[in-house]
């Protein structure tokens, strides 16, 4: 039986009992987590037994990497970079102009590469292959679930996978060291975690390998063996830099299932929910279905993932001990807000932000993470949002053709947009540009760059308040409609009795 790790969660589980909240369970097989119930099962996953998963990792991985490092050495870094100028100019060297190497593309160097190297070999020749339990209909149709929720999966994935995710402690101490979630940058590398979403979700085509969404998820693997085996190096060096016993191996087992799980059973069992909408059965199996092909080809266990069952226990069997905001995870969550406030697309303000990222983890988590409660208003507006997507998610999939239609619609916008459009300017290759580096690691900024295009008049805020108005009318008037139709009923049979 797992244990709450901390004395912060061990309170809230004495809260559910003071809310009287399932009175009737014993308290060893219920837990109350961050405002989430849910009882324990013999699918959760002890304390104990994931212990291990945060110091296994992708050896194949990294392997391959060293071996794509000897075909095609990497940059230098820019503290290496700078070390070579200090040590020209002490020389009384005139510099050169300044040459940018070729960018490489690790996806590019496996494949062209793999015939020739058995280790390059092995990596490619598994991440090419197609385990039997994938269903090709099943992965479409997973795919679909996506568009057809896209709105709420929006919200959710970025208040709660993103937002949220920064509450745990564990990983964050890796995110902090490549410096990727600065206020500079995080806006960007945002944006490039929804690319290899909407890649991944394109077509059929795009996941089977081959193609886009695949070679992309084929460079993340390359990428997070990348930033692992550097920091590991750092930390031999300088042990101080990053606490390998406390936080584990960088990028492990164990954050890859999280990772996962938070692009997919924490949108069907958490994200989706929360905002009052709800996937049929059919949907969930598939969209899980999905993400477990995906694990198969990042180099993450797959086992978590073989039944929605499973991925429910995972998620809540890790919310309930790795899910514990630090310091680190206090100032990644803030500089998110600051260079997310009133930019495109979407302008929405810092006070919208912190009301969806309460609505979708829970006031204690949300506090937890130091974030700010603004008033009625913007929760209104949350309340709005959250209509908005239901109408528009539960209308569209009660109509085959609409459906269709809709989540053609999705696909193209949100790929034209984010991935083809100004966002990104064109489909990242996952570069290796967030360089993990002895003395750096991400701080609260204030200097928060602004988009050219920031700040319009128009915000999605103006949206959502008109579909809270239309909400609360709607209610008025399908209540009083309801009150009429029992006064009638009531006189009619008054009239009869009489």
């Amino acid at each position: 039986m797992d244990t709450p790790p901390n004395p912060k969660i061990k309170t809230k589980i004495r809260d559910c009992s003071s809310q009287n909240i399932m009175f009737e369970k014993k308290a060893a097989e219920y837990h109350c987590v961050w405002d989430y119930e849910f009882e324990w099962t013999k699918d959760h996953i002890p304390a104990d037994a994931k212990q291990p998963l945060k110091f296994s990792y992708d050896k194949l991985a990294e392997q391959a990497l060293e071996r794509i490092n000897v075909i095609s050495p990497p940059p230098p870094s820019s503290n290496s970079r700078q070390a070579i100028q200090n040590a020209d100019a002490s020389k009384n060297v005139i510099p050169g102009p300044t040459v940018q190497p070729p960018k490489r593309d690790l996806y590019t160097l496996l494949r062209d590469n793999a015939a020739n190297d058995a280790i390059l070999g092995r990596l490619w020749d598994e991440v090419n292959f197609v385990p039997e339990w994938v269903d090709w209909d099943q992965i479409e149709r997973g795919q679909k679930v996506f568009y057809r929720y896209a709105v709420g999966a929006l919200t959710g994935l970025a208040f709660q996978g993103l937002l949220g995710g920064m509450a745990s402690n564990r990983v964050v101490e890796t995110l902090a060291r490549t410096g990727g979630f600065s206020t500079k940058i995080a806006r960007h590398r945002f944006f490039e975690t929804f690319q290899h979403v909407l890649e991944c979700t394109k077509s059929l085509s795009d996941i089977q390998p081959g193609g886009a969404g695949h070679a992309s998820t084929v460079r993340v693997r390359l990428l997070h063996a990348s930033v692992r085996k550097r920091i590991m190096k750092l930390v031999e060096s300088r042990p101080q830099y990053y606490d390998h016993q406390a936080f584990g191996t960088p990028i492990n087992d164990l954050d890859c299932i999280q990772a996962i799980g938070t692009y997919s059973s924490n949108l069907m069992f958490l994200q989706l929910p929360r905002q009052n909408i709800h996937p049929r059965k059919q949907e969930v199996e598939d969209y899980i279905a999905l993400f477990r092909y995906i694990a198969h080809i990042v180099g993450t266990p797959t086992e978590p993932y073989e039944s929605p069952r499973k991925a429910k226990a995972w998620m809540e069997s890790i919310m309930l001990t790795e899910i514990d905001p630090s310091e680190t995870s206090r100032v990644l969550a803030t500089n998110i807000i600051k260079c997310l406030e009133d930019t495109p697309p979407v302008y929405v303000s810092k006070e919208f932000l912190e009301v969806g990222s309460r609505w979708l983890n829970g006031n204690d988590l949300a506090d937890g993470l130091g974030l700010g409660n603004p008033g009625y208003y913007y929760w209104a507006l949350m309340a709005g949002q959250c209509w908005l997507s239901k109408v528009v998610a539960y209308t569209a999939r009660a109509i085959p053709w609409l459906d269709e239609l809709q989540i053609a619609y999705f696909r193209q916008l949100l790929y034209g947009y984010i991935v083809e459009g100004d966002t990104l300017g064109g489909p990242s290759h996952f570069d290796y540009k967030y360089i993990p580096e002895n003395g750096k690691k991400t701080t609260y900024e204030e200097d928060v760059p602004r988009p050219v295009e920031a700040k319009k008049p128009f915000s999605v805020e103006t949206v959502y308040l008109y579909a809270f108005i239309v909400g609360v009318v709607a209610m008025l008037l399908t209540g009083a409609l309801g009150l009429t139709l029992s006064l009638n009923v009531s006189k009619n049979l008054i009239s009869i009795l009489s």
